[in-house]
């Protein structure tokens, strides 16, 4: 507990002390919490400064670490958006109160309504499906169907994930709670577990490893992984990669699940107006052309094209929900979970 706290607390002096020095005044700068960590990001950041004059300052840390920062600092935090992946967690910032609404004609014409919060608290900025990764060599495709026909006997010992604690795992039951509600999803949790070739642990990336390993046979994963590890300069990552096969489940009924990286403009923000200048920016079709083409994700704006990976796993129908159902379904969703045994 004690090294917990001091923990929050460095964060919060490392943080505060990074952004005091960021800055000459509150008309050129915007200070960013951010739990994406990739290269496309600060090159973006990058480009926003060349463009409009205003500093990007940045802070970087898990979600968990930056919501209890954002608690710990209250009125008087420097951040102005918080960047996070899956709507689960921009739920959980929302419903702490450390978000607060905005309203933009630009966002909303790039973003559609399924991919920001109703209230414009979070904005969606790309989106990644929830598929299955198969092994090449022991499944054929037309054998593979739905989320709820992992369940069936076929694929016992077979189907490979990571641990509930996972939000990408808690947000694909909360969407299967809204469809069948918490009894089906019960029975869809249970059934799943029963069927797993192992405990669910490590990564998504782990899981295409294990799948290429012969540990199991479909994986439960997030597409931009897949691209990642396509293009990854560690031969390893490349060739667990190229074993696995790309499947769309659901295509039949409601269509595949999907997530977000998405931000906010927190609570007490000291440069609002800057704050959503930069998520405007980051919804504009040259920056979605970019994290599209670098990232591996799918762009939320529907002028941009995907990436021509993307392109080659085809198109596909995507489950229509309000990404904020999400965040409202979580906590049933990790609930189910510990009642059936999923670690």
């Amino acid at each position: 507990m004690i090294k917990n706290i001091l923990q929050s607390a460095l964060l919060v002096l490392t943080g505060s002390i990074l952004l005091s020095c960021g800055g000459s005044s509150q008309d050129d700068v915007v200070n960013v919490y951010t739990h994406r960590h990739y290269e496309a990001d600060q090159q973006l950041f990058d480009k926003f400064t060349e463009e409009t004059g205003i500093k990007v300052n940045v802070v970087s840390a898990s979600a968990d670490e930056l919501i209890q920062k954002l608690e710990l600092e209250g009125a008087s935090s420097p951040a102005d958006v918080l960047i996070t992946v899956d709507a689960g967690r921009l739920h959980r910032a929302k419903t702490k109160d450390l978000l607060q609404g905005v309203s933009s004609e630009t966002l909303n014409s790039n973003i559609p309504s399924k991919y920001r919060d109703p209230e414009g608290n979070w904005f969606g900025l790309t989106y990644r499906a929830r598929i299955f990764a198969y092994s090449k060599d022991r499944v054929n495709p037309e054998d593979l169907s739905t989320y709820e026909a992992l369940t069936e006997e076929e694929w016992k010992g077979r189907v490979l994930t990571r641990s509930s604690e996972n939000i990408y795992n808690q947000s694909l039951l909360a969407s299967i709670i809204a469809h069948h509600g918490k009894e089906g999803a019960e029975q869809w949790a249970a059934g799943l577990l029963a069927n797993m070739a192992r405990d669910p642990k490590g990564s998504d990336r782990d899981q295409v490893k294990a799948v290429a390993s012969g540990e199991g046979d479909v994986a439960i994963v997030n597409t931009y992984y897949i691209g990642i590890m396509l293009n990854d300069s560690n031969e390893e990552e490349r060739k667990a990669a190229e074993k696995v096969g790309i499947f769309f489940p659901n295509q039949g009924d409601r269509g595949t699940h999907i997530n977000i990286s998405g931000a906010g403009v927190t609570k007490y923000a000291p440069n609002k107006d800057n704050a959503v200048k930069l998520l405007e920016f980051l919804s504009n079709q040259e920056s979605q052309e970019f994290l599209a083409n670098i990232n591996f994700e799918y762009p939320v704006n529907p002028n941009v094209d995907f990436s021509d990976l993307l392109k080659s796993w085809g198109d596909f129908k995507s489950d229509e929900l309000n990404l904020s159902v999400l965040g409202d379904n979580n906590s049933d969703a990790v609930v189910i979970f510990d009642k059936v045994g999923w670690k």
